[in-house]
């Protein structure tokens, strides 16, 4: 776990990680809310499992728009797992999953047709690139935010995925630390629901 979380929640996710071996079936639901004081820091509950989470500069938004920094209000599905095969081994997950090439990009355009899909981007085109030189984008758990029906300006590349070193906040997305992600990676499944807010 991070260095700056306290002791206790260092304790809380190692002892959390013997529970969920145990488990043999995808939860049914997780549930990520904000910290008390804190809107840009919040707490993610899977079953037995409590972590803390970084959340978008701006918050948990009802009212999410293309780049106001908020993390979407709602509930959600996991779609599929996104990796850095090149930097990890396969993470056991019941999620389909996939490896993250170099032209592997996400669409963040509200004018473009492909806006928060998949896309793949050639050198120097636009897009958010998945394959990053930093750490963050090594497990994307993509969810099914504004995808039916997408929705020009209401929000894009919407992702759980690995946090800063300082837990600093993201642009609207869930994260948390390599050894919290692959605790959650072995719990949820295609039809786990999120609940954000």
């Amino acid at each position: 776990m991070n260095s700056t979380l306290p002791v206790h929640m260092k304790n809380d996710a190692s002892s959390s990680a013997y529970l969920m071996n145990r488990r043999s079936r995808q939860l049914s639901a997780i549930r990520v809310k904000p910290a008390a004081g804190n809107p840009r820091r919040g707490w993610l509950t899977a079953g037995q499992l409590t972590i803390p989470v970084a959340l978008g500069r701006g918050g948990i938004l009802a009212n999410k728009r293309e780049g106001d920094g908020g993390t979407p209000r709602g509930h959600f599905r996991p779609r599929q797992l996104w990796w850095r095969g090149d930097r990890h081994s396969r993470p056991q997950t019941f999620l389909p999953a996939r490896t993250i090439g170099d032209a592997d990009a996400w669409c963040e355009d509200p004018g473009d047709r492909h806006y928060n899909q998949w896309i793949r981007r050639g050198e120097g085109e636009g897009g958010d690139r998945l394959k990053r030189a930093d750490q963050l984008y090594d497990f994307i758990i993509e969810i099914d935010h504004n995808t039916r029906p997408r929705i020009a300006g209401r929000g894009s590349a919407v992702f759980l995925h690995l946090a800063r070193d300082n837990f600093g906040p993201t642009a609207g997305c869930v994260s948390m630390t390599k050894a919290a992600m692959l605790q959650l990676l072995r719990l949820i499944g295609p039809r786990t629901k999120i609940i954000i807010g």
